[in-house]
């Protein structure tokens, strides 16, 4: 009987999950500051940020394709020009942004730029935070339509230097 139960977890092990990927990148410049950073980046400074967005799915369609890289474009792309690009994005919970937009400063001529430049975000700002919720929010709002494709990875490069990265296996259950 062990040798049974050995060969039947020999199976599962050694038949992986296949995974189709395809890849596109976008580039946008916002702005952010990281709350309770030791150093220069708890204050306000930007990026050039390139966004690489990896979707995948476990069989491709009848061309041969994931998805057509159109449709990236078209969801994940263009979602980060019309919210994020020349934007600042700032925690909801930070001081800042809580100072930056409340009613005394609606008062000033700046409200209308400071209403229209900033975006609060449920996350300190960090690259891997903002990987995190592209993955895990964006996501499954812009494929849901598409029940075999999911937005699997994320890598934020901050710099040409620097970047961080997101990753769900294909076994993880959408949300």
């Amino acid at each position: 009987m062990s040798d049974v139960k050995d060969a039947a977890v020999h199976a599962v092990y050694s038949s992986p999950i296949p995974v189709v990927s395809a890849t596109r990148y976008h580039d946008i410049s916002c702005g952010h500051r990281v709350v309770g950073h030791g150093g220069k980046c708890v204050g306000l400074h930007g990026h050039n940020y390139r966004i690489h967005f990896t979707v995948t799915t476990p069989t491709t369609d009848a061309l041969g394709m994931v998805v057509d890289f159109s449709v990236i474009k078209d969801r994940l792309c263009n979602w980060l020009e019309e919210n994020w690009d020349h934007k600042m994005l700032l925690w909801e919970n930070d001081p800042m942004a809580q100072l930056l937009l409340s009613p005394k400063t609606a008062r000033h001529s700046v409200w209308t730029i400071l209403e229209d430049s900033i975006v609060k975000v449920p996350f300190n700002p960090t690259a891997e935070n903002i990987a995190k919720y592209l993955v895990e929010h964006l996501g499954p709002k812009m494929f849901h339509d598409l029940p075999n494709i999911r937005l699997a990875h994320v890598r934020v490069d901050e710099t040409r230097k620097c970047s961080a990265s997101y990753e769900v296996s294909q076994s993880s259950p959408v949300k």
